[in-house]
């Protein structure tokens, strides 16, 4: 998969205009965090699953895993991964942007505002 091709999949949203319900700023600081807890939630139990694993086998010891250096691979592979993540944690900035430069987008706020009005 091409970087190109994994920020579009990042950033893939519903149609129409993002709801708010708190202050602009506050939800995009709230999404970007959430995401962000997220991805470490995930990653947090991944890696400690694995370390228990490699530990109990007697694969690798905690020093072998605290010491490793990837070959470059393994580091464009890390890249590519870091680039992904960062599309994902900042989805809600690009598809603000992207909502900013299309027309005719109706905001489902701006719908129910229309219809109270007497």
């Amino acid at each position: 998969m091409s970087i190109s091709d994994a920020l579009a999949k990042a950033g893939a949203k519903p149609a129409g205009k993002r709801p708010y319900f708190l202050d602009r700023g506050v939800e995009r600081v709230l999404a970007i965090t959430m995401a962000v807890v997220q991805e470490l939630a995930v990653a947090r139990q991944r890696v400690d699953t694995l370390e228990r694993l490699l530990r109990a086998k007697g694969i690798l010891t905690e020093s072998e895993i605290e010491n490793f250096k990837p070959d470059a691979d393994a580091a464009t592979e890390r890249a590519v991964w870091t680039q992904e993540y960062l599309a994902r944690v900042l989805r809600i900035v690009q598809q603000e942007n992207e909502a900013a430069a299309a027309s005719g987008d109706v905001a489902s706020e701006d719908v129910a505002e229309e219809i109270s009005l007497p």
